[in-house]
């Protein structure tokens, strides 16, 4: 693709930018020394060129650039992680090598664990700096950082961890985060000067999946899932900001609709092929256009999203354990610690006999999205219904979802499961969700081909209907209205005990968002919600 697009000349809906064109950065140019070693810029979750501060930083201090990017096997060896997602980034580390070869930089590859690694590079090559977006990651990549950080300071290399979003490392309270994280989107894109690449660094080859131990292959390319790379997330933003999401509104709550109305670009805003600034700026540019009210209240929607995407990102910054620790304590030991087998295995296959539920989720296997509404759904029947822990359940949907991004994916898990005890607590009808998010039937029917002779006013209750002991489905693993009202009433239990409310208000102080009346982030200081409203993370 092209690196200028949108724009027709001719009256069109012309709002896109030119990355060759913007030769602004956010850093004063230090003087170039002759003598300066080698800079390693570490490639993590941010596998693109354009709006890129950690390049655009390295570039400017003037010392040759080492891109790097490290497949590391321990990484790929925990329980979150998925061939779907090692495809991608595959597929976005082929690209990204081609945009740096334009550039007159070469991508090198490593495999194996990352202070091994850098030392190596270190000790070979005289490296003493090393610079990097700042990662959000999971536990594992957490501890990884604060590994490499003990190495630095030990060895003398100074690393930079940069900030390519609005989240913000060692945040003091959320006072004013907001109006900090609308100065960053507002930014001039950060662009690189031409930079020197340091010679004599041998790469090697990228992995497959299976060497890994991941599988052969990635599941969802059997099915027609996303693939990885910037020309695609590019293509994806156009054509949602041009005539995709005209609709995204009305649509984004329907699985079968959300799939086309909605952006699809958050794998391309987990894996960093594009950036939340530039997302954000061409959809403000979209907001001013002329084309009509529904046009606006989309892009608006859209806006809001990726600050919420922020917003629930900056809640695992500020607290890591949030990937294994109830954010409100008093909900530790509700469930069991050991989940039902039969139930879980039941949930993850798409066998629950719910026909809705297992829909989503045999859609979500096949092809690695599904919209926000159902991802909520599918969490909160496993965490209400079924009475499943929520740490089992998050990590099968943290491996199903191609997008998966720690930040968002715990809050959310955490949020639909009630353990926050500062959200509203949301048990979903799976029947009345079917009956309202597919009316026809088509999206249940497209994914339980079993049920193909149900009559379709019995299609989300097929146990209803007399010729269900002939069907090739399971019957309901639960009663859905008796097992709703027993997860209610010990949900609400725990809100009553003592001291409930006190470690609440230490939630809302720490997480929670500063909003006006009508739901949006306040640019001023102002006592919390009581409640952060639902959002969808799934563009």
């Amino acid at each position: 693709m092209p690196s200028q697009w949108g724009a027709d000349g001719g009256g069109g809906f012309g709002y896109f930018w030119q990355e060759e064109a913007v030769r602004r950065c956010l850093w004063p140019q230090p003087a170039r020394s002759q003598g300066m070693t080698g800079t390693i810029l570490w490639f993590k979750r941010d596998l693109r060129v354009a709006d890129h501060p950690a390049l655009a930083r390295a570039a400017r201090i003037g010392a040759p650039v080492l891109p790097l990017y490290i497949v590391e096997p321990d990484l790929w060896r925990q329980p979150d992680a998925d061939a779907r997602h090692y495809g991608f980034v595959r597929e976005c580390l082929v690209d990204l090598r081609e945009q740096l070869a334009r550039i007159g930089l070469r991508l090198v590859i490593r495999v194996g664990e990352a202070l091994a690694v850098l030392e190596a590079l270190r000790r070979d090559h005289g490296i003493t700096r090393l610079i990097s977006h700042a990662e959000t990651g999971n536990g594992w990549s957490y501890a990884r950082d604060r590994a490499v950080a003990d190495w630095a300071r030990a060895q003398g290399v100074s690393w930079e961890e940069l900030p390519q979003s609005g989240v913000v490392r060692r945040l003091r309270g959320r006072d004013g985060w907001a109006q900090a994280r609308d100065r960053f989107m507002a930014q001039p894109f950060a662009v690189a000067e031409p930079a020197r690449m340091l010679e004599g660094v041998a790469s090697q080859a990228v992995p497959g999946a299976g060497a890994l131990g991941l599988g052969a292959d990635a599941p969802q390319r059997q099915a027609g899932g996303q693939r990885g790379g910037r020309a695609e997330g590019l293509a994806l933003l156009e054509s949602f900001l041009t005539t995709r999401g005209q609709d995204y509104r009305r649509a984004m709550s329907s699985p079968l609709q959300g799939a086309d109305a909605c952006s699809r670009l958050s794998p391309h805003l987990a894996f960093g092929t594009l950036s939340l600034r530039e997302a954000d700026q061409a959809a403000a540019r979209a907001q001013q256009s002329d084309r009509g009210s529904a046009w606006a209240g989309s892009v608006r929607s859209f806006r809001s999203r990726l600050a919420w995407r922020d917003h629930f990102m900056q809640k695992l910054e500020d607290e890591p354990a949030l990937e294994w620790r109830c954010l409100h304590p008093a909900y530790e030991g509700l469930r069991p610690a050991v989940p039902d087998a039969t139930r879980l295995a039941a949930w993850c296959a798409g066998e629950t006999g719910l026909p809705f539920v297992d829909a989503c989720m045999r859609s979500l296997i096949a092809t690695g999205w599904l919209n926000f509404r159902m991802r909520s759904m599918l969490m909160a029947v496993a965490s209400y219904h079924l009475w499943l822990g929520w740490r089992a359940t998050g990590l099968h949907m943290a491996r199903m979802f191609t997008d998966y991004e720690p930040g968002i994916h715990w809050s959310q898990v955490q949020m639909q499961s009630g353990t926050t005890g500062i959200n509203t607590i949301r048990i979903y009808n799976p029947v009345k969700q079917g009956l309202d998010q597919d009316p026809t039937g088509a999206f249940t029917r497209a994914w339980l081909p079993e049920l193909a002779d149900v009559p379709d006013a019995l299609l989300q209750e097929p146990w209803r209907w007399e010729g269900a002991s002939g069907l090739r489905y399971p019957a309901p693993v639960v009663d859905v209205k008796a097992a709703a009202a027993a997860a209610r009433d010990r949900v609400w239990a725990v809100r009553q005990g003592e001291g409930f409310r006190v470690q609440a208000a230490k939630v809302v102080r720490k997480h929670a968002s500063r909003k006006d009346a009508k739901g949006r982030f306040r640019r001023d200081p102002v006592p919390p919600a009581k409640d952060d409203r639902q959002m969808g993370f799934d563009f």
